[in-house]
């Protein structure tokens, strides 16, 4: 049987995660089929034509789908879920809350953040913060699965030519309604797809030394801004910079820590990352363990000699 892949998505583009998710998808065999659930959403679905590897891109449009609520996702995936040995979802928030609703209702057990496809029916995932890695083994008719996007290449997002084909969209489930979104601008990288992240902790101090002594790094490098869940509780960062466990996964080229002991929580969301360099004065931080480079330095003396360096 054919795979599924549930496109992320801006209804005008598509989202980086997905690329990643057809990787996954194409190494559970089959054909890999992309559905992409949206209003005026056409320019996504010519957009997922052109990945190569993806066979054909089922598209569905309705009013009822532009905000993307998750109780009318899970029933537009449930109206084709039978056609379908997997279907997979990028692990990102919107797919974290998508996939349990259309596992639940196929009465399935949902294989979450898979990190390696062994074979169609086994899978790699994390477990204990990412100390160990279990394999799991499923017996489902159709496994419902959320991948973790930075343990796949991307798939190439131009030179194939499948089929766009028009799905019947479903009704308005009632369930939940929109109120409204607040979306924050930002000057530089969304976090999950920066190739670089300077992230801060605890010992920033303040929300102003935070600004003070990290902006001009990211700046420099054009970078986004990170921080441990420490630096998240205290202040001074706000919430969607959290990297970690709890909050983002990312795996970047350059990941510099300031600050930053290395909780075994906040070690989870970058250890994947390519280049990890960490600032910190106390030689014992557990962040030295997972670092390619560690300067044992005052971070407020290191980091703006960085920048001058720069």
């Amino acid at each position: 049987m054919s795979v599924l892949v549930i496109a992320e998505h801006d209804h005008g583009t598509l989202k980086g995660a997905t690329l990643n998710t057809v990787t996954a998808a194409a190494a559970c065999g089959g054909d890999v089929h992309v559905m992409v659930a949206g209003h005026n959403a056409s320019g996504a679905a010519q957009a997922a034509a052109k990945i190569i590897g993806v066979a054909k891109v089922l598209h569905a449009e309705a009013p009822s789908l532009a905000e993307q609520l998750a109780e009318n996702v899970a029933a537009q995936v449930l109206a084709i879920a039978q056609n379908y040995s997997h279907i997979l979802f990028p692990a990102t928030a919107h797919g974290k809350n998508v996939a349990p609703r259309v596992a639940a209702l196929l009465d399935v057990a949902q294989i979450s953040d898979a990190t390696k496809v062994i074979s169609a029916d086994t899978f790699e995932r994390p477990i204990y913060a990412g100390n160990a890695i279990a394999s799991v083994q499923s017996s489902d008719p159709i496994k419902v699965i959320t991948v973790r996007t930075t343990a796949f290449d991307a798939a190439p997002a131009e030179g194939g030519s499948a089929a766009v084909e028009s799905l019947a969209a479903v009704a308005d489930s009632g369930l939940s309604s929109f109120v409204n979104a607040e979306i924050v601008k930002l000057d530089r990288p969304e976090l999950t797809a920066a190739k670089i992240i300077v992230s801060g902790g605890r010992a920033m101090g303040s929300s102003d030394k935070f600004n003070e002594v990290l902006t001009p790094l990211a700046d420099k490098l054009g970078a986004a801004l990170g921080a441990s869940r420490a630096a998240v509780d205290a202040g001074y960062a706000p919430n969607d910079w959290q990297v970690g466990q709890t909050g983002k996964i990312v795996a970047p080229q350059l990941y510099i820590a300031c600050g930053i002991s290395g909780a075994i929580q906040h070690l989870a969301g970058m250890k994947d990352s390519k280049v990890i360099v960490a600032i910190n004065k106390d030689p014992e931080a557990p962040i030295f363990s997972v670092a390619d480079y560690g300067l044992e330095a005052d971070l407020f003396a290191a980091v703006p000699e960085l920048v001058k360096a720069l």
